[in-house]
């Protein structure tokens, strides 16, 4: 949304330091993901507590203050998975616009070179499953959920890799990293032109006034966070009521968030030296106790804070405090609501026909193809180079991996069926079901294979 957003560029070290911090964050939250993803199935199949389950979910939520309540949809109250589903998720894709923002100024995405391979990637990864679902789901009325199987978990993902150690070349993690985060892109563009409908233009135009007022306010470098997340919020109840889909909202809001500090990093250093030389050795004995600090020393260390405040960016300072509640609380959350699959209520065969089977085809079959094919002919015509300590056998393991759809596919399917109805509620479940069954062998697929293929020794980054 801000210029800036194409200006820049970033050391290889940059990229590298950002893509470490990624991946542990990402590595450590699929663990919570699998453990609420398994809680989930066993609380839907528990006679009499399922009842609960699916309940409480239909619940009414309110944020009201007189007659406006802001968790409302077309003056209707939002229930407990419309909230998980339009709200909390609008934070998770906040978060993933912070992180392509980030990408595009400082890591992989800063230069062609690097992203052309993970970018060429995704793009296959997205056609080829597509494609197949298409040819599976032809003439039916589940053929809508055509979009299903294009996205990657990176949390999954990751957390797979993570089981595999030192062994996985740090290339080959960046790769897989920087194909997830243009899937997200994929999956953005996909929900904003066709999970959007009965377009109400003056909500639309107060929105985007909203928007270019966050753009001033990144043009001038107000760095205040609380004037971006409170805009941001009217942002996103006007996309709510106007017909495009919320989460499209954070996206946006994310890409007019300031990436640039009010203090430059050099200036930051001479700070705390000057503010470091007040104390001296004479002090070290005094300082040694767990006195009260004399208000010299106070107003010392407290320039100290303000200058680190102001070093870091309104956009990395967000991404920072956020991914945590996101990893930890959002996505977990949104794994517990809506992983719950009845399985007693399905017919076991129903994963080897219709929606099910062209669900696991376009992940299992349709992601390898198209990210180890569409990476192949890259390689192979020399418009990009291969990762760093990596060669076709670990690609293609990678490439497997890819088709861990998971979050964003539970997403999308929630978005295009209708589980008020029952013959809507049977398409979503057993649309789930082929998510969970596809992502179950892409991730044991994968695994076998990188486990047969890379060194027993770390090869380096």
């Amino acid at each position: 949304m801000t210029d800036d957003i194409f200006n820049g560029g970033g050391s290889l070290d940059n990229a590298f330091f950002t893509a470490k911090r990624s991946l542990k964050r990402h590595a450590t939250g699929g663990n919570v993901l699998i453990g609420t993803t398994l809680l989930a199935l066993i609380v839907a199949n528990i006679p009499g507590v399922n009842e609960l389950y699916t309940d409480f979910w239909t619940q009414e939520i309110r944020l009201q203050v007189g007659s406006f309540n802001i968790f409302s949809h077309g003056g209707h109250p939002m229930s407990m998975l419309q909230f998980i589903n339009d709200a909390m998720m609008a934070l998770f894709f906040f978060t993933i616009g912070l992180e392509i923002k980030r990408e595009v100024l400082v890591g992989e995405l800063s230069s062609i070179r690097q992203a052309l391979l993970p970018i060429i990637a995704a793009v296959g990864g997205m056609i080829i499953p597509v494609g197949i679902y298409m040819a599976l789901s032809a003439g039916t009325d589940y053929m809508s959920g055509a979009a299903i199987p294009m996205a990657t978990d990176i949390a999954f993902t990751l957390g797979i890799l993570g089981m595999l150690g030192s062994r996985v070349p740090v290339s080959l993690k960046i790769f897989l990293t920087t194909l997830a985060v243009v899937d997200d892109i994929g999956g953005i563009i996909v929900i904003a032109v066709f999970y959007s409908s009965h377009i109400e233009v003056s909500f639309l135009l107060y929105a985007l006034g909203l928007l270019a007022m966050l753009f001033l306010g990144s043009k001038l470098m107000i760095q205040s966070k609380i004037f971006y997340l409170v805009i941001g919020t009217g942002v996103w109840y006007l996309f709510l009521n106007s017909g495009i889909h919320p989460t499209i909202a954070g996206v946006l809001v994310a890409f007019c968030i300031p990436s640039t500090p009010v203090l430059p990093p050099k200036n930051y250093i001479k700070t705390i030296r000057t503010q470091i030389a007040y104390f001296n050795s004479a002090d070290d004995e005094s300082l040694d106790k767990r006195s009260i600090l004399t208000k010299a020393q106070m107003d010392h260390l407290k320039e100290i804070e303000s200058a680190s405040d102001m070093v870091i960016s309104p956009l990395q300072d967000l991404e920072d405090s956020l991914h945590p509640i996101v990893n930890y609380i959002i996505i977990p959350v949104f794994a517990f609501a809506n992983a719950g699959i009845l399985l007693w209520h399905l017919d076991p065969s129903s994963v080897f026909s219709g929606i099910g089977l062209a669900v696991i085809a376009g992940l299992v079959v349709g992601k390898f193809l198209g990210i180890f094919l569409f990476s192949w002919g890259a390689i192979k015509l020399n418009l990009a180079p291969m990762p760093e300590h990596t060669d076709f056998k670990m690609l293609a393991g990678v490439a497997v991996l890819g088709g861990i759809g998971f979050t964003v596919s539970l997403f999308i399917a929630s978005l295009t069926f209708d589980g008020t109805t029952a013959e809507g509620l049977n398409m979503l479940n057993n649309a789930k079901l082929g998510i969970l069954v596809g992502s179950l062998l892409a991730g044991a697929i994968g695994y076998g294979i990188l486990h047969q293929t890379l060194p027993s020794k770390t090869t380096g980054s």
